[in-house]
């Protein structure tokens, strides 16, 4: 097939480099974030060996990493988490993927925001009584305006600002973990990285590590958040292969050294009661305040501070795929605008700050907002988790059909197959399959359970308006293998 490419973006082309693009993965990982609840919700499945589990997580996302790489080298595009299916395997499949991925890095924005708030209010109130419902709510909504603003006055804005808000949350916690190991002393133990730890009722041995794998992969979600920049960053075919390995092996590495320290300190016999209480906050601080008294208020504002940083990442790669299907006119022209002056998708920011509203004043106010966000946030690992699969069957066969040349068995073969069967079961828990089809694996409880049937009609839906497209304008889908930058 022969690589067109044009030059039409609208976007601010060239106006970032290596850091402020690894920074985006980096940022949208939530590193501090992640392990504050994302993290810490996978230990009541796992127990003390939570770490394990993080090492389960991290195989397959680097494997995923490395095919983003080997795919950026050739279709650098602000679609790219489409384009690369459209172009290896089908441009409907491509669609799907557009279309589930824009939707779960637009549905992280609300999730992010109501993981602060509850934060905040769990600091403030002690997650009691009138008070934590009204600070949950107002802190809500000034994280997602707070948002809107940096999305709005463009990429240059919104990539400096992640770039430091990320550098200090990760400088914070590993100098708490080396805290916390120091002061473990005899604690210390090669144990949480066994299954001999993981003893929780119901999901011991293997069946608590596939389980906490959906909210240790969770952490993981956003490395790849990095390639939908490819239009903004200079240099995109090589930024974007080092941003998105960079990130993985570095906040990989990170999340070993975190979890490892609070599972020594809290003690991994009792260790799936370390996230019991997410209304209180974060068990994080708790752990904080033991070694650094109140110096603990430096942790909740890293953590703080991480949240916003991904939320902001999120919402410029779930704005930039919006932008990409509108270009292409698989969305409403109306998000492929950009503003004259900021150069941003500024409609599809705007339409990104109405969409976290509506949805975290949905969920949370169904499901109170520690459930709404867990139930968030599982929809949002669930889809990436089929997308990373996707990506990786993507590399092996773009390089087998279009660049038999440049294939490697070990990076265009064996690594993708390798990440692939890994993530199987964790997507398999997290729709709820996994009981039926994997005896070792069982569902995840109530409303979590609910992230299958939601995706279902979300995908259903989908899969209404594909066939509708490939009736009526067969010509859009084509569209989503297209290059758009040289």
């Amino acid at each position: 097939m022969k690589e067109e490419a044009t030059t039409e973006s609208n976007l601010a082309r060239g106006a970032i480099g290596l850091r402020e693009v690894l920074f985006q993965s980096i940022t949208a990982m939530a590193p501090a974030g992640a392990l504050a609840v994302s993290v810490a919700v996978g230990a009541a499945y796992a127990g003390g060996a939570l770490t394990l589990a993080v090492l389960f997580a991290f195989i397959p996302c680097v494997t995923v990493a490395i095919s983003i790489g080997q795919l950026a080298k050739h279709l650098p595009s602000a679609g790219s988490i489409y384009t690369y299916p459209a172009r290896a395997l089908h441009p409907a499949i491509g669609f799907l993927v557009g279309w589930g991925y824009a939707l779960a890095a637009a549905t992280w924005g609300p999730a992010i925001a109501l993981m602060t708030s509850v934060q905040i209010a769990g600091v403030l109130t002690g997650g009691e009584g009138t008070m934590f419902h009204v600070i949950w709510i107002a802190t809500f909504v000034a994280a997602a305006f707070l948002v809107l603003l940096l999305g709005y006055f463009g990429v240059q804005a919104s990539a400096k600002a992640g770039t430091i808000l990320g550098a200090v949350e990760i400088c914070v916690f590993l100098i708490l973990a080396a805290s916390l190991i120091v002061a473990a002393g005899r604690s210390n133990t090669l144990a949480p990285f066994g299954l001999s730890l993981a003893t929780v009722k119901g999901y011991a041995g293997i069946t608590g590590v596939f389980a906490a794998a959906v909210y240790t992969v969770q952490a993981f979600v956003g490395f790849e958040a990095a390639a939908p920049l490819a239009e903004e960053a200079r240099d995109p075919k090589h930024t974007i292969t080092r941003a998105t390995l960079l990130a993985c092996v570095a906040i990989g590495a990170f999340y070993v050294v975190t979890t490892y320290a609070a599972t020594v300190m809290f003690g991994p016999a009792n260790f799936q009661e370390f996230a019991a209480s997410p209304e209180h906050g974060s068990p994080w601080f708790a752990l904080a305040r033991s070694v650094w008294g109140v110096g603990w208020l430096v942790v909740f504002l890293a953590v703080l501070n991480s949240n916003f940083a991904g939320q902001n990442a999120f919402s410029n790669a779930a704005t930039r795929t919006w932008y990409a299907m509108a270009r292409i006119h698989l969305l409403p022209s109306a998000l492929s605008r950009t503003h004259s002056r900021w150069r941003s998708p500024h409609i599809a920011v705007l339409t990104q700050f109405a969409y976290t509203l509506a949805l975290g004043a949905i969920f949370g106010g169904l499901f109170g907002p520690v459930s709404g966000f867990i139930l968030l946030a599982t929809l949002c690992t669930t889809i990436p988790i089929a997308v990373y699969m996707l990506i990786n069957v993507s590399c092996m066969t773009y390089y087998l059909r279009y660049r038999r040349e440049e294939f490697n068995w070990l990076v265009h073969g064996v690594l993708p197959l390798v990440g692939t069967i890994f993530l199987v079961p964790v997507v398999l828990t997290a729709l709820g399959l996994a009981g039926s089809m994997l005896k070792f694996v069982t569902p995840l409880p109530y409303p979590i359970s609910l992230c299958g049937p939601i995706l279902g009609v979300l995908y259903f839906l989908g899969v209404i308006y594909l066939g509708y497209l490939s009736a009526r304008h067969p010509e859009r889908l084509k569209e989503t293998t297209r290059i758009f930058v040289e």
